[in-house]
C-alpha cells in the first residue's frame, strides 16, 4: 500500500492494527437478505389503512424482518421494536432481522413528531403498540392462510416460535411455508393483542440478544463513513473559525496540485474539496487560503458571555412556572440560601462525525447517511436539487452515536451535503466527511446556561424557591418553532418549570439570549442542565435543615408516587444508610425525571487525588413503564450515566474570541475505561405504557456527584464541568 494511498480504507486500517479480529469477519454475502426466495406480504392498498407490509417482512426461508422507522446509532431499537413485533408474532427469535425502513413519512412518521424522526426518547414510547399490532396482524394473515391450506377452523391453530400447530390433526408449518399464501389473505381490523401476563419476550430477562450487535462487533455492520462507489468523491469543507462568518475569496491553486484533488468550489458554508480518498482531501483543504467576512460574527469570549447571562440572571425573567408567592416568602425571612450554577458549551462527539453519501444524475438523487430526521433531511435535499420528494430516495445508515447530532432542525448536514453535489455537478457521487475537529469546533452545541436559584428554609422546611434561568433557544428559527409558547421555549425549562417536590411558594422564570452560536439539542436537552439545578440545589437546602437526603426528599414528593418509588428502589439497592462519609467516601442522591422515565441514582464518591474526585460506585433504579427489554434498558442507564459522568468531571466548549479552542478528545475531554464505575441498576416493574430510555440515565448522575462531594466536605461545583483544566 502506497505511502499515500488513496483508497485506505477505515478497515484496512482496522486490519492493520487489529489482526486478531480478522478471524471473525464473515463474507460480505452472508450478511445480505435471500432476494430470490423472500415474499413480501403486499395486501391490496385499499384493503386497511393498517399494512403489515409497512413493518414485517417474512421470507420463504422462514426469516422475519422487522422495518425500524427509527435510527440505530446504539440505543437499541433494531432490538426493542423488533422485540413488540416478534412476541406478537409469536417468531422464532433467532430468525429475526432488523433493517431500517425507507423515508417515507406517510407510512413511517413518529406518532409523536408528526415526521418520521427519532428523538426525544420517543422510538419504544410511539411504536409500542403499532408494532404489536403489525406483529399480530402477521400473524392472523399466517394462520389464516394455514387454516385455508389445512380446511381447518383458524380457532384451532397455534403459534410459538415460528411453528404453525393444529393438534387434532397433527399438522405443523414454519411461517416461511405460509408467507406468500397469507400476502394475499384479506388484511384484519382490529386483532386483540397479547395480555401482559402471556408475553414470553416482554421483559423477559435474557430471552433475546441484541440484532445489532455481532455485525458491529466483526466488522460486517456498514456506517456511512464506509461507503465506498465507483468514480466516488470525498469531499470536505473549509468553514470559517467564528460562527457567522463569511467567503469573502479563496486561492486554490495549491489545492488543487496535490495529487487526487479534483476540484474545489464554493458552496454556501465555505470552501468544498472534491478528492479522491479523504487523504488528499485534506491536504488539499490545509493549503487553501480563505479570507473570511467576519464582521457578523459572534467574538466573545465564554468568560464574556457567562458575564453577559450574570447580570440577566439578577433580573426577574418571564415566568415560565409558578404557584404561590416565592418573592413574598423569601421576603418574610427564615434562612434565605442562594446558590450559582453554570454551564458550558458542550459538544456531541459522536464516535462517527457527521457524514453523508449522495449520488445525483439530474434527473434523481439517492442519499445515503445516518439520518436522524429523514423527513426533514429528504425535503431539504430535495429543495436544494431543485427535484420532487418523489425523485429523492433517501436510505438511512447505522451511526456511530449521535447523542441528538444527527437531529438538526434546519437539516444542515443534508443541505450542505446537497450544495457540495450540486456545485459539482450530476454524475458524480460525492461522500461529505465532517473531521473530528470540524465536529467539535463546527457548533450546534448544548447551550450555554445559567442559574440563580435562591430557596427560603423555616422550622426544619423548605418553604420558598425562586428559580432565574438565562441560556439560548434553539427552536426558534426551527421547524418547531410552534413549541415555544407566550415567548418560552420550553426546553429550556423542562425540570425546572415545575417540581416533584412540595413547596408551598414557587417561582422558575427564564431570559433568552441572543448569542451567534448555534446550539442544538444534546442528550436529555434542558434537563442536562435544570438536573443539576434542582437537585443540586434541593440537596443543599436539605443538608442546612439538617435532613436526611433521601428522607427529606421523600417527604416531599407526596404528589410524585413514581419519584418516590425510583428512590425507594435506588436506596434499598445501595442498602442506603445516610450520606456519610464512611471510610473516607460518601453517597450522593438525585432524582429526575425526563421523557417520561424516573430515574434516581446514588452515586458513591470519594475525594480522589491531584486528579479530582473518584467516582467508585453508582446505584441506578429505572421506571420506564413496561421494560421492553431489560438488558437494553440497563446497557442505556449504564452508557447513559459514563456518558453525563464524563462530560460533567471534565468537557466543555470554550470560546476565545468567539472560536471554539477544543477539537479533538485530547483537549474534550470524556471518560477513560478505568474511571467508569460500577453500576448496578433495578428496573421497577410497572404495567403504564413504557417511555425512553436513550437519554434519561444522563441527568442525575452529575448532581448525584456533586452532592457526593458536599458531603464529604469538598465545595459543591457551582460552575462546571467540574474538574476545568484536566482535559488532557
Amino acid at each position: 500500500m502506497a505511502r499515500h494511498d488513496t483508497r485506505l480504507t477505515r478497515r484496512d486500517a482496522l486490519k492493520g492494527v487489529a489482526g486478531l479480529v480478522l478471524g471473525f469477519y464473515l463474507p460480505g454475502d452472508a450478511a445480505k437478505a435471500q432476494s430470490g426466495a423472500a415474499r413480501i406480504f403486499t395486501p391490496d392498498a385499499g384493503a386497511a389503512a393498517f399494512a403489515p407490509n409497512a413493518f414485517v417482512r417474512i421470507g420463504a426461508d422462514d426469516r422475519v424482518t422487522v422495518l425500524i422507522k427509527h435510527i440505530e446509532f446504539g440505543q437499541g431499537p433494531f432490538t426493542g421494536l423488533a422485540t413488540l413485533v416478534a412476541e406478537e408474532l409469536d417468531a422464532d427469535w433467532s430468525k429475526v432481522r432488523a433493517e431500517h425502513a425507507p423515508s417515507n413519512p406517510d407510512l413511517y412518521k413518529n406518532l409523536a413528531f408528526g415526521m418520521q424522526g427519532t428523538g426525544g426518547s420517543t422510538a419504544i414510547a410511539n411504536s409500542y403498540e403499532q408494532m404489536r399490532k403489525a406483529g399480530a396482524t402477521a400473524r392472523a394473515m399466517l394462520v389464516e392462510a394455514a387454516a385455508q391450506a389445512w380446511r381447518v377452523p383458524a380457532g384451532e391453530i397455534t403459534v410459538e416460535r415460528g411453528v404453525l400447530r393444529h393438534a387434532r390433526t397433527g399438522r405443523t408449518g414454519r411461517f416461511g411455508q405460509f408467507a406468500q399464501a397469507a400476502s394475499h389473505v384479506p388484511v384484519p381490523d382490529n386483532v386483540p393483542l397479547k395480555d401482559a401476563a402471556r408475553f414470553r419476550l416482554i421483559g423477559r430477562e435474557g430471552a433475546v440478544r441484541r440484532l445489532d450487535s455481532a455485525s458491529k462487533a466483526n466488522g460486517t455492520a456498514q456506517f456511512t463513513i464506509d461507503i465506498r462507489e465507483p468514480d466516488m468523491l470525498t469531499v470536505v469543507v473549509a468553514r470559517p473559525s467564528r460562527f457567522g462568518g463569511k467567503v469573502v475569496s479563496f486561492e486554490a491553486g495549491d489545492a488543487r496540485a496535490v495529487r487526487g484533488v479534483v476540484d474545489v468550489k464554493e458552496v454556501p458554508s465555505g470552501v468544498a474539496v472534491y478528492a479522491e480518498g479523504m487523504w488528499p482531501a485534506l491536504k488539499g483543504r490545509e493549503r487553501l487560503r480563505v479570507t473570511w467576512d467576519e464582521a457578523g460574527a459572534e467574538k466573545r469570549s465564554t468568560d464574556e458571555i457567562i458575564e453577559a447571562y450574570r447580570e440577566l440572571a439578577r433580573k426577574p425573567g418571564t415566568v415560565a412556572g409558578q404557584h404561590g408567592d416565592a418573592e413574598a416568602a423569601l421576603a418574610r425571612g427564615g434562612r434565605v440560601i442562594e446558590a450559582e450554577y453554570v454551564f458550558p458549551y458542550l459538544a456531541h462527539a459522536p464516535m462517527e462525525p457527521l457524514d453523508g453519501f449522495l449520488h445525483w444524475d439530474g434527473q434523481r438523487a439517492l442519499a445515503r447517511l445516518g439520518s436522524q430526521l429523514q423527513t426533514g433531511d429528504h425535503q431539504a435535499i430535495a429543495g436544494v436539487l431543485g427535484l420532487s420528494p418523489e425523485q429523492v430516495r433517501l436510505e438511512t445508515m447505522l451511526a456511530g452515536g449521535s447523542f441528538g447530532r444527527r437531529a438538526q432542525p434546519t437539516m444542515e448536514l443534508a443541505v450542505e451535503l446537497a450544495q457540495v453535489a450540486k456545485a459539482i455537478g450530476p454524475g458524480r457521487p460525492v461522500k461529505l466527511v465532517w473531521t473530528r475537529e470540524d465536529d467539535i469546533r463546527g457548533g450546534y452545541y448544548r447551550p450555554l446556561f445559567v442559574h440563580r436559584l435562591r430557596g427560603a428554609l423555616r422550622d426544619g422546611k423548605i418553604v420558598a424557591w425562586a428559580n432565574t434561568a438565562v441560556g439560548q433557544t434553539f427552536l426558534k428559527g426551527s421547524p418547531f418553532e410552534a413549541m415555544i409558547k407566550d415567548g418560552i421555549d420550553p426546553l429550556m425549562v423542562e425540570g425546572a418549570r415545575e417540581l416533584s417536590y412540595d413547596i408551598a411558594d414557587f417561582r422558575c422564570d427564564v431570559h433568552t439570549a441572543d448569542v451567534g452560536v448555534p446550539t442544538l439539542w444534546w442528550r436529555s436537552v434542558g434537563h442536562t442542565h435544570t438536573g443539576y439545578a434542582v437537585e443540586c440545589f434541593v440537596d443543599e437546602l436539605l443538608q442546612a435543615a439538617g435532613q436526611d437526603p433521601v428522607a427529606g426528599r421523600l417527604a416531599m414528593m407526596g404528589k410524585a408516587p413514581r419519584h418516590a418509588g425510583v428512590l425507594r428502589a435506588v436506596a434499598d439497592l445501595a442498602r442506603w444508610s445516610g450520606p456519610g462519609p464512611f471510610n473516607d467516601r460518601a453517597r450522593g442522591v438525585a432524582v429526575v425525571e425526563s421523557f417520561g422515565s424516573f430515574i434516581a441514582q446514588i452515586a458513591e464518591v470519594s475525594a480522589g487525588g491531584p486528579e479530582g474526585p473518584r467516582v467508585h460506585r453508582v446505584w441506578c433504579a429505572v421506571d420506564c413503564g413496561v421494560a421492553v427489554n431489560p438488558d437494553v434498558i440497563r446497557a442505556q442507564m449504564e452508557g447513559g450515566i459514563g456518558f453525563g459522568l464524563g462530560h460533567a468531571l471534565f468537557a466543555e466548549v470554550e470560546l476565545d474570541e468567539g472560536r471554539p479552542v477544543q477539537g479533538n478528545f485530547d483537549t474534550y475531554r470524556s471518560l477513560r475505561i478505568h474511571e467508569m464505575p460500577q453500576v448496578e441498576v433495578a428496573i421497577v416493574r410497572s404495567a403504564e405504557t413504557p417511555t425512553g430510555v436513550g437519554e434519561p440515565g444522563v441527568p442525575p448522575i452529575a448532581p448525584a456527584v456533586a452532592n457526593a462531594m458536599a458531603r464529604l466536605g469538598l465545595p459543591r461545583p457551582r460552575r462546571l464541568p467540574m474538574l476545568r483544566g484536566l482535559a488532557s
